[in-house]
């Protein structure tokens, strides 16, 4: 008789990783008996770290010893006759946020990675082995390990509000290696495990909603969050009784093993190599897996994810996404330079000048998040009206969705106000600008706008790249103005660069980080200087783009060249989505200020006034030039094109270049932050860690300035 999984890791010692348990925040597993309907009796185990939710439970070695013990109790309860089911949920919205990330990434050897995973091989593998069915109630916020403790499970429910479910690890560098990348497939079939173990951590780090999770056929029911544990304890019983089959769709059958399967391998691998090339290296070995998983023994699955997890693990783009992930968890939360929240002025209402797209984006976000007054204008009514629609229209969505009940939604329309009456910005604490980019028009809005408001009162900036001292410089209250730069899109990017000028005052300064963290976005600190951070990369990006085609090389030839820097778009792609007048104007701007080092063309322009400009598939990759674009391009492009490897080259020199003179020139304290910016308003790859690691990995800051960024951190991954 074959061993079951827990039984294949019996004899494995562990205790190499038990040093590992040093500082663990322990999960712990607490067993209640409740008695079902039918009389059978379910042993609900709870896990729980003791933290509230802003901590939630994670799963390092002492949590995963003590839910193995757990588990053998309820093993010997089973058989004894005890106990007829036994169910696994989490504290109040959490059922786990997966490994300790901070473990792992101590474990140093091969062998110990090796170990973490067999370790949570042989915890989840007790679920099937108890002697009675195992149900998950998938509470809440599911991610990586946490979603594999029910995959593991015979049985899934999940809360209708649960915040997230996921196996982001491709995300991380790594792949689901507590049984993901084999059970996942073998219960929603293989396109579906493609989408959620490798397309979804690439699309930065997308996650199901529950909903979702159950149409894949994920979790086998859904209940609303009011009555969801009462409603799967009545579901577990009507299964055990036999009332309720639980049938899978999704589970794919021997015709898909044979032919789907391979077919969307392969199709999957091609969209890869276009996509990312073929630098990162858990996509492809989640690729493998997940392949392989077609066939053969659930021993065999989790040995091959053992001995995968333990090669990614160890590797630098690991390491890369741990430096990532601890700017974003750490120094993104605590911001460098925010003057003390003390000092902010508290925000009642809200103006915003324009009631075009980006105003009107910045509307819904402010009163979805801050939830005071909304004021918006513009020159005449009709853009007026066409702004509070469409603030109107977007709240219904999120109603429709059902994001936002019904007096929710009401209370947030009825909140908005638009209007020609300049007057009533009078009571407005923070009034923020979404007009054209160019200083003369941003002056005169912010010198009409002075005149009205108190003397307290915040006036934000949201220029691209414009100088905010310039733009300030014909106010009475210089100090009250600040940058306040959003990504777009608005409502999804997480960054906020916030500006400094000379004259801004604390107080504008510590407002405008209150302001961002009510708005749930991640603030970071720079010095007014042309592009910030954020876009003086993009524009060296762009700008290298934009030389190579002017010097004569296939646009095609151009976007492939950038393929290994591991943006999630091309150059050209980037373009098209942040308009091409803008960036024809981020890049004049660039190369006004440093003509030495960014490249402008007039050309540009004329492509700029185009309704078209590149054709792209379905997928959104850029396929070309279009008709009108190649007219324009006729006769202004050159006859020297560059190679692939001197473009690329070109760009990364470029970028480590810029990257020095920006810390020299005191534009951010540290490297870091430039390194949190890029990640998180350029969503550049956690595999990277931001764009030093990877530039010193390339040699890029060598071949520049003869040493790598000053940074221990970097040095480690880089070596």
């Amino acid at each position: 008789m074959a061993k079951s999984v827990s039984e294949q890791y019996a004899d494995v010692d562990f205790s190499p990783i038990q040093a590992l348990t040093d500082g663990e925040v322990i999960t712990k597993s607490t067993v209640r008996d409740i008695r079902l309907a039918s009389g059978k009796v379910l042993a609900l185990v709870t896990l729980d770290n003791g933290r509230d939710h802003n901590r939630p439970n994670t799963l390092g070695p002492a949590t995963m010893t003590q839910l193995g013990e757990t588990l053998d109790a309820l093993k010997a309860r089973a058989a004894a006759g005890e106990i007829q089911a036994v169910g696994i949920t989490g504290k109040q919205y959490i059922l786990a946020a997966g490994a300790d990330l901070s473990d792992i990434s101590k474990v140093g050897s091969k062998a110990n990675a090796k170990l973490i995973a067999q370790l949570g091989h042989k915890v989840f593998g007790k679920l099937e082995d108890l002697g009675v069915p195992t149900f998950a109630f998938v509470n809440g916020l599911a991610l990586g390990g946490g979603l594999e403790i029910a995959l593991n499970s015979t049985y899934r429910t999940v809360d209708a509000s649960a915040a997230a479910i996921a196996l982001p690890e491709v995300f991380l560098g790594i792949i689901p290696g507590w049984g993901g990348a084999y059970l996942l497939p073998n219960l929603i079939g293989i396109e579906n495990a493609l989408e959620v173990v490798i397309s979804n951590p690439l699309k930065q780090n997308r996650m199901l909603k529950p909903q979702q999770a159950f149409d894949y056929g994920i979790v086998d029911a859904i209940f609303p969050a009011a009555n969801y544990l009462e409603n799967s304890l009545a579901w577990a019983d009507a299964v055990l009784t036999g009332k309720v089959k639980v049938e899978r769709k999704n589970e794919p059958g021997k015709i898909e093993r044979l032919t789907k399967w391979p077919i969307a391998i392969k199709m999957a691998r091609g969209m890869l190599e276009s996509r990312i090339g073929t630098v990162p290296k858990s996509p492809y070995a989640a690729l493998e897996l997940l392949d392989k998983a077609k066939s053969g023994t659930k021993a065999e699955g989790f040995a091959r994810e053992d001995d995968a997890l333990a090669e990614l693990v160890t590797g630098d783009q690991f390491a890369a996404s741990m430096y990532a992930f601890d700017l974003v968890q750490k120094r993104a939360k605590r911001p460098v330079g925010a003057p003390d929240r003390e000092l902010a002025k508290k925000v009642t209402k809200v103006g915003i000048i324009g009631a075009g797209l980006m105003a009107s984006q910045f509307a819904l976000l402010f009163v979805r998040k801050l939830q005071v007054p909304v004021l918006i204008t513009d020159l005449d009514q009709a853009r007026v009206d066409k702004g509070v629609a469409y603030i109107h229209d977007e709240i219904g969505k999120l109603e429709a969705k059902g994001r936002l009940d019904g007096d929710s939604a009401n209370k947030l329309r009825a909140l908005v106000t638009g209007t020609t009456d300049k007057s009533l910005y009078a009571d407005c604490d923070f009034v923020i600008e979404a007009v054209f980019e160019e200083v003369g028009v941003k002056q005169t809005v912010f010198g009409e706008i002075e005149k009205i408001i108190a003397e307290d009162a915040i006036l934000a900036t949201n220029t691209s790249s414009l100088s905010v001292e310039e733009i300030g410089e014909k106010l009475e209250h210089p100090e009250r103005l600040v940058g306040f730069h959003f990504f777009n899109p608005v409502a999804v990017m997480p960054l906020i660069e916030i500006v400094k000028t000379p004259q801004t005052s604390d107080a504008a300064l510590s407002t405008a980080f209150v302001v961002a963290k009510g708005l749930g976005k991640n603030a970071v600190l720079t010095a007014d200087a042309p592009g910030f951070v954020v876009n003086r990369l993009l524009a060296k990006v762009m700008g290298e783009a934009a030389r190579a085609v002017y010097e004569g090389t296939p646009l095609l030839t151009v976007e492939k060249a950038f393929a290994p820097v591991g943006l999630p778009m091309t150059p050209f792609a980037l373009i098209d989505l942040v308009g091409w007048k803008v960036a024809a104007h981020v890049q004049d701007t660039m190369a006004h200020a440093f003509p030495d080092r960014f490249y402008a063309n007039e050309n540009f322009h004329q492509l700029a006034e185009l309704p078209e400009v590149v054709e792209k598939d379905k997928s959104g990759r850029v396929t070309g030039w279009t008709k009108a674009a190649e007219k324009v391009l006729h006769g202004a492009v050159g006859k020297t094109p560059a190679s692939e490897a001197e473009i690329l080259q070109r760009v990364q020199d470029g970028l480590a270049q810029e990257i020095k003179l920006m810390l020299d020139e005191g534009v951010v304290p540290e490297v870091e932050d430039i390194d949190l910016c890029l990640i998180l308003g350029a969503g550049w790859p956690f595999i990277d860690g931001g764009a030093s690691p990877y530039l010193d990995r390339e040699g890029a800051s060598e071949r520049v300035f003869g040493d790598t960024f000053h940074h221990p951190v970097i040095k480690g991954i880089a070596s």
